[in-house]
């Protein structure tokens, strides 16, 4: 873990300003800074930088909070990446507490050097990549390389004098009968990277007729092949500015793609998808087409993909490439306008499903075509009650059977959507209060002693989080509104008497029609309220 010492550290060194016009083109407004939003479309802008106060707020999504915040939000990337990116950005080292050592990648990053290298005075492995298609830019742009023998590696290694170690933590060499040997030998390599950009493994084509066509690195502390996808950090500013990834089965297929125009293509590293991928494809929430093979492994891996992304509620689809074309081969021979449409009108998850399962019966025996609807309609019930109702009727379609035989569950439960409220002098009065203690601690702490939070009627939740949470950060939006006031102490003082009287004189009714006291204690009660109430007017016209 990093520690706290290192992260506030990295906060002294951050300027708000700096570190989001290397994002956005910030324009000087009064005090602070304006933009247009990056996290939702908008021609007039809304978003607000404060140099003062080291914070951004969007006055149209209500997104705000400070310099890691906005990396976070923008680079889609969690808490200690993001602290890691910043950190490389602005030259601040990090220290990492006791039980954590950060891995050296100076092996890593220098034996990916040395493939690249190598790739060059490799004619077979040349001629391999132009076969394919793949330019003299596609090679430089994913590093591709080429790995010879294992005495070559390793003789590398050792001249250069690199950590023996941390190649074996890398996966790039192991321990034989025979002693050290290479992964990667006479293999095309493919550097994987992380979404921040650090390499972690390989993959490796064979070129000379190896059983098993295709390696990754093995299974390492920073390589799980099940939570990486191929090209994603090349991809990644494409998918969230097009909101759509595409998800290819082969690292040739996503350099293809992107040497077409198709710059937001990623792939899984020769396994399925899995639920380790869901967090990585959930980043900016776009929707995912699945672009598998015709052949009956991509057809069943498309399926199981479909199944995990429909319950997990994505929107996409699939496309499916027939007649032994991949999505590289449609590249290569120049069919990208048929690739556009076909990515443009992919099989929606749940259709996909049930077309796959009925597909696998023979629908005009009877015995099969009830095993079709069984199997469908459990699929079915896995999915939401509005989904149920809606596909019920295409599985009848399909089945040719009557929609009522298929049982759905559908939800009693109402949405009734929220009524937009309108803002009057109450709401304008508590938000000037709560920006009057957002901007001056010893107005804030006046506040909590004065303060009867049962008097606020609109924003109590907002007081609620001024009062008692340690992040702030939603209450931005309020700090930086320029249409709300700062108060002095007196005139603060002055506006909560003023929310306070009808909130009493509102307890004094409630009072009035309350039988279940005495007629002393009742009394007594209505006394003390009229006399605040009385001393609250008299302290306002003073």
């Amino acid at each position: 873990m990093i520690t706290k010492e290192s992260i506030e550290n990295l906060k002294s060194h951050l300027d708000i300003v700096d570190v989001i016009s290397q994002f956005l083109e910030l324009k000087k407004a009064g005090a602070n800074f304006k933009a247009c939003c990056p996290f939702h479309g908008e021609e007039t802008p809304s978003f607000v930088v404060s140099p003062a106060k080291q914070i951004f707020h969007c006055f149209g999504c209500s997104i705000g909070g400070d310099s890691i915040k906005f990396v976070m939000e923008y680079e889609k990337l969690n808490y200690p990446e993001t602290l890691e990116k910043l950190a490389s950005m602005y030259n601040v080292p990090l220290e990492y507490d006791n039980n954590f050592k950060k891995q050296d990648r100076k092996v890593i990053e220098s034996i990916n050097n040395f493939y690249q290298k190598s790739l060059v005075s490799n004619n077979i492995a040349l001629d391999y990549l132009q076969q394919r298609g793949v330019s003299d830019f596609s090679i430089e742009k994913f590093e591709i390389g080429y790995a010879s023998s294992s005495n070559v590696t390793i003789d590398y290694l050792n001249k250069n004098y690199l950590n023996l170690n941390d190649a074996k933590d890398f996966g790039i060499i192991d321990n034989g009968q025979n002693g050290l040997y290479a992964r990667f030998i006479e293999r095309i390599t493919f550097p994987i990277y992380t979404i921040t950009g650090n390499i972690v493994g390989f993959g490796g084509r064979t070129i000379s007729g190896h059983n098993a066509k295709y390696i990754n690195s093995p299974q390492t502390k920073l390589f799980n092949k099940s939570r990486l996808l191929y090209g994603y950090h090349l991809a990644k500013e494409h998918i969230y500015k097009t909101n759509t990834i595409i998800v290819t089965e082969g690292y040739l297929d996503v350099i293809m793609l992107h040497q077409s125009g198709f710059s937001n293509a990623v792939a899984t590293l020769g396994t399925a998808l899995t639920a380790e991928h869901l967090p990585l494809l959930k980043r900016g929430e776009p929707e995912v087409i699945i672009a598998y093979d015709g052949d009956k492994a991509g057809l069943n891996a498309a399926y199981k993909a479909s199944l995990l992304l429909s319950h997990s509620s994505f929107q996409g689809g699939v496309v499916i490439f027939e007649d032994g074309y991949d999505p590289a081969d449609m590249v290569k021979n120049n069919k990208i306008n048929i690739l556009q449409k076909k990515l443009s009108k992919p099989t929606h998850f749940i259709p996909y499903v049930i077309d796959y399962i009925i597909s696998k019966y023979n629908i005009e025996n009877p015995q099969d075509k009830q095993q079709a609807l069984d199997e469908s309609n459990n699929y079915l019930k896995t999915l939401s009650p509005i989904l149920q109702e809606e596909y019920s009727t295409l599985i009848a379609r399909k089945l040719n059977i009557n929609p009522k035989i298929i049982q759905t569950k559908v939800s009693n439960n109402t949405h009734q959507p929220s009524s937009n409220v309108t803002l009057n002098s109450f709401d304008i009065a508590e938000l000037n209060i709560i920006k009057t203690a957002l901007s001056n601690n010893e107005l804030l702490y006046f506040l909590k002693e004065k303060l009867d939070t049962n008097i606020f009627k609109i924003h109590k939740s907002e007081l609620n989080i001024l009062f008692y949470s340690e992040d702030k950060t939603v209450l931005n939006g309020i700090l930086l509104n320029e249409h709300l006031k700062i108060y002095s102490k007196e005139e603060l003082e002055l506006q909560i008497n003023l929310l306070s009287i009808p909130y009493y004189k509102y307890l004094l009714q409630q009072l009035n029609y309350d039988n279940s006291l005495d007629f002393i204690t009742k009394s007594k009660k209505v006394r003390e309220l009229k006399t605040k109430i009385n001393n609250l007017k008299r302290t306002n016209i003073v």
